[in-house]
């Protein structure tokens, strides 16, 4: 199994989207102030606008090629997946830390593989159990840690959004590779698409927005948050995924979850280096634990092909 050439390649997409991927935590704390549901807004317009230029010469032949499943597909995994996890993600950062937050949504590929443990090409759910295990247990180390260091209902309520987060993303993940297994619209038009609708969702919800979470804001803030958004949008939302959408049709999805591993620890590198310090004993341990979890989880791949 693991020599398939498609296999491998799709597990070099799955690497690749997860690198990519990793700035989206790093993101939030570059822009103090602004809360993490308005950088999402700014982050997804820009991708809105990335992708309608991308998509724009071939509008109407991708636009008449989807169906009307597709069509409703694309609005909710564009409103859960992106929109709703990012505000969830970007509000965990600014109050628990981009350490913690990208552990628990680390957590993802646990979820994954247990939701697809009925499909035909899956790994027997007891062979993976003892990986899951160790998965699990990281992420109730580094969450565990994180509310006895600071009991505040910030701290809290940023735990809960990071585990919201874990679920919106979890439930994406899942549902968009379903949706490419049977669609006829490319990976790439199907990456745009999304960012289109999302841009469009994104449009809406700046104008629900209070218009405090706008003002008081100098030039130069806007300036740095349009710069970081814009990044973070062209990386992690537009490369990012149109190689994730490679690798969710190249790859069986107890599989595919696994290799997200890599946006974790992509993520854990960017926040380290931002706040110039090293992990600390729990967070290594709760890194170590997540990996373990993970790279095991690959071996039973490799050895036990369905």
């Amino acid at each position: 199994m693991a020599s398939h050439p498609s296999l491998i390649k799709g597990i070099g997409c799955g690497i690749a989207a997860g690198v990519c991927w990793g700035a989206i935590f790093l993101g939030p704390a570059l822009t103090p102030g602004l809360s993490g549901t308005a950088f999402a807004v700014l982050r997804f317009l820009c991708y809105g606008l990335f992708s309608l230029v991308l998509l724009l010469p071939r509008w109407r032949r991708v636009w008449a090629s989807l169906s009307q499943a597709d069509a409703i597909s694309l609005f909710w995994l564009s409103l859960i997946g992106n929109l709703l996890y990012y505000a969830l993600v970007g509000t965990g950062v600014q109050q628990t830390g981009v350490a913690t937050t990208s552990l628990i949504v680390g957590l993802i590929p646990v979820l994954v593989a247990l939701a697809g443990r009925r499909d035909s090409n899956a790994v027997r759910l007891r062979l993976l159990m003892p990986s899951l295990c160790c998965a699990v247990a990281g992420v109730a180390l580094i969450s565990v840690h994180a509310l006895t260091q600071d009991n505040t209902a910030g701290s809290v309520w940023g735990v809960l959004c990071a585990f919201g987060a874990l679920l919106g993303w979890s439930w994406y993940a899942v549902n968009n590779a379903r949706r490419l297994a049977v669609t006829d619209v490319s990976a790439h038009d199907w990456s745009l698409l999304t960012g289109v609708i999302t841009g469009a969702q994104s449009l809406l919800l700046a104008m629900l927005l209070p218009s405090s979470e706008w003002s008081g804001f100098s030039a130069p803030d806007w300036t740095r948050f349009l710069l970081v958004a814009a990044s973070v949008a062209l990386l992690a939302s537009v490369i990012g995924g149109v190689f994730w959408n490679h690798a969710s049709r190249l790859l069986p999805l107890a599989l595919s979850g696994q290799v997200l591993v890599i946006e974790t620890l992509a993520a854990l590198l960017l926040g380290f280096l931002w706040e110039q310090r090293w992990p600390t004993m729990i967070e290594t341990a709760a890194v170590g634990l997540l990996v373990v979890g993970v790279v095991w989880c690959l071996r039973c791949h490799q050895r036990h092909p369905a």
